[in-house]
């Protein structure tokens, strides 16, 4: 399972615990910011309303997105207009067959000062708030592995010494999905550490027509700060503390257990495509990202609804067909559409 500790402990010493009034007003405000960040963002962006959604539910969740798409959709675009909008430390890599994990992590040198010799850690890109790891896939997977592990533990160790990484700390991996010779996919196991997995799917005509007719060269430019490091800390710490009540977590719970062949709440119509289904950490993040979604609309409480929103971006990723699936022509979305079809929310009646 995901242990937050390390993330809250981090986030902890900076900012001091709300009581449940000062979390209400945090909350409320938070509305305000969200809307005004979509504003700005959409002065570069055309469309990808869910790709945003997800990126700033996940900013406020402690989690991580991968987005795939096929080249020319913006996916870079988008995470550089993030990394403007939110005023956080904002880093690039470009991921490459040849790119070593020293050069995300950073490495030891050898520095010469007043005629001293000693050894000094230099960092790499991955010491930002908001990294943009580009085409994750293109990378052998000892290098995929080191970013990884950092954006599970919060920490990077070189030569036996950890170093932790400043909070927020948000990894937005882009992939193509149709250009497989000379990629490396990534593994279930480091798919798991990802949050969501956001598809970007290509514009509606009237979005394309809006997106040339507003071509330019410099979209950056034009675009504002909204959020400052310390009201994303704030925010944070709110949202963590929204409850959510016991028939929704079952509902996350019963999704989740419905994706695993074999186990009683699991569904003989869906089960026959899926060979592996979600771990508990599906059900984990179901919540945490029900948390986020309920606030970002300006709500102090989970609902089934939100669960079931985000339900695709949390379990795409995290369920492996079968070749019933394969040969059927059925992707995640197909099950999942159809699990969450015959899954009833079971609401509790006052």
């Amino acid at each position: 399972m995901t242990d937050p500790s390390s993330a809250e402990r981090s986030v902890a010493g900076s900012v001091r615990t709300p009581n449940a009034a000062e979390v209400t007003t945090v909350l409320r405000r938070l509305r305000e910011r969200v809307k005004r960040v979509h504003d700005e963002l959409c002065k570069a962006i055309v469309g990808q309303r869910e790709s945003i959604d997800a990126a700033l539910f996940a900013l406020l969740s402690r989690g991580h997105c991968l987005i795939e798409g096929v080249p020319g959709l913006g996916k870079t675009l988008l995470v550089r207009s993030l990394g403007r909008v939110l005023d956080l430390k904002f880093g690039r890599v470009q991921f490459t067959p040849d790119l070593m994990p020293a050069d995300i992590t950073g490495t030891v040198i050898l520095q010469e000062e007043r005629g001293n010799r000693d050894f000094a850690f230099k960092q790499g890109p991955i010491f930002t708030h908001l990294l943009l790891a580009d085409e994750i896939n293109r990378t052998p997977p000892k290098t995929q592995a080191a970013l990884l592990e950092a954006m599970q533990e919060r920490t990077v160790t070189v030569s036996g010494q950890t170093f932790p990484l400043e909070d927020p700390f948000l990894v937005l991996a882009t992939q193509n999905p149709i250009e497989q010779e000379g990629t490396y996919p990534l593994p279930e196991a480091q798919l798991d550490r990802f949050l969501f997995q956001v598809r970007v799917d290509y514009p509606t005509i009237e979005e394309e027509r809006q997106i040339v007719a507003r071509h330019s060269f410099t979209p950056l430019d034009d675009l504002e700060p909204v959020l400052t490091r310390e009201e994303i800390l704030e925010f944070r710490e709110a949202v963590r503390r929204i409850p959510a009540a016991p028939n929704v977590v079952d509902y996350a719970v019963r999704l989740v257990r419905a994706t695993r062949p074999g186990h009683s709440e699991s569904l003989d119509s869906i089960t026959r495509w899926i060979r592996w289904g979600a771990s508990p950490r599906a059900s984990q993040n179901l919540i945490l990202a029900g948390r986020a979604r309920a606030a970002c609309e300006g709500r102090f409480n989970v609902a089934c609804e939100d669960v079931a929103a985000i339900a695709p971006l949390v379990l795409r990723h995290r369920i492996i067909r079968t070749f019933h699936a394969d040969a059927e022509g059925l992707s995640a979305d197909d099950i999942l559409r159809r699990m969450m079809h015959d899954i009833p929310m079971r609401e509790a009646t006052a």
